[in-house]
């Protein structure tokens, strides 16, 4: 189905009003980007940040008359727009062209995540196959693909973990085939539960190899080691949960957190855990650290 884009620029203030003026006059969808190269790193919970420039693209059927919607644009807003710009979307298979992009992805010495459409380009390696629907996780970002490395390089035969925001389940299914005997999933989308449920059929696991739960039904017991890859704000609010689910001499792997903001998330478990080195991809990092008690 072809599509067209209506693209405009507004200060923050105006951006609202522009949103919801698009919406009522039949864009299927808005999308807001940053049009000063102005970086949020990461919003505190329950905040909605924006930039001081955004670009807004409203999203319309093609057959619209153009004209008359850039008039009625005009009419619900009190500020005089500029530089309206119309774009045709290529017409594609977006599920296929995403597909087209997600390749095999090796991520040490015995870890391969493969798209489950893909033949494994090392069958005798240990092969992720993964599909990750809804949910985030495939090895392609930095953080995902710092933790697998990490587990690559881990004795995990007979350990029990628990992957706390588990999204596709790809840590998680990844412990266990290097050898884990069982892997309890928490994720607050039911969305991820069902991707990481999907996924772990999909690599032939037993039925209760990784169970996942949402946290408030997430059972109390504690694990060898707890992976978390999520972000620094919420990582910093959950220590005591987290630090709770780690068992005594065990290790916690925390990532989803900037270079800038290591420092804060060690000072969250510093008392309870001794931290490695940390472990950097562009601007990512990855934090280990022992529980000492």
């Amino acid at each position: 189905m072809p599509w067209l884009q209506l693209k405009l620029t507004a200060n923050r203030s105006g951006t609202a009003s522009i949103e919801y003026a698009l919406m009522k006059i039949g864009a299927v969808s808005v999308t807001l980007e940053d049009n000063a190269d102005q970086p949020i790193l990461e919003p505190a919970l329950g905040e909605t940040p924006l930039w001081d420039q955004v670009k807004i693209t409203g999203l319309f059927d093609a057959n619209i008359d153009t004209a008359a919607i850039a008039t009625s644009l005009q009419q619900r807003l009190s500020q005089p727009l500029t530089h309206l710009q119309w774009e045709q979307l290529e017409d594609k298979d977006w599920e296929r062209e995403w597909m087209s992009n997600f390749h095999p992805i090796c991520c040490g010495e015995r870890l391969w995540i493969c798209p489950s459409w893909c033949a494994p380009p090392q069958p005798t390696k240990v092969n992720i196959l993964l599909d990750p629907g809804l949910a985030f996780g495939t090895g392609t970002h930095p953080t995902t693909f710092l933790c697998m490395q990490w587990l690559d390089k881990q004795l995990l035969d007979d350990l029990e973990l628990i992957d706390y925001g588990c999204g596709s389940g790809i840590l998680g299914i990844a412990a266990l085939k290097l050898g884990a005997r069982r892997v309890i999933g928490v994720d607050i989308d039911p969305q991820a539960l069902i991707a990481t449920a999907d996924n772990a059929q999909r690599n032939q696991l037993a039925d209760n190899a990784m169970p996942v739960f949402l946290p408030d039904n997430a059972p109390e017991a504690s694990a060898d080691i707890v992976l978390a890859n999520i972000l620094a704000g919420p990582l910093a609010e959950l220590a005591p949960i987290l630090t709770n689910l780690t068992r005594p001499g065990g290790k916690l792997c925390l990532s989803g957190i900037l270079d800038v903001q290591a420092q804060a998330v060690m000072d969250a478990y510093a008392k309870d855990f001794d931290f490695e080195p940390i472990a950097q991809k562009e601007e990512w990092v990855r934090l280990v650290g022992r529980k000492i008690r």
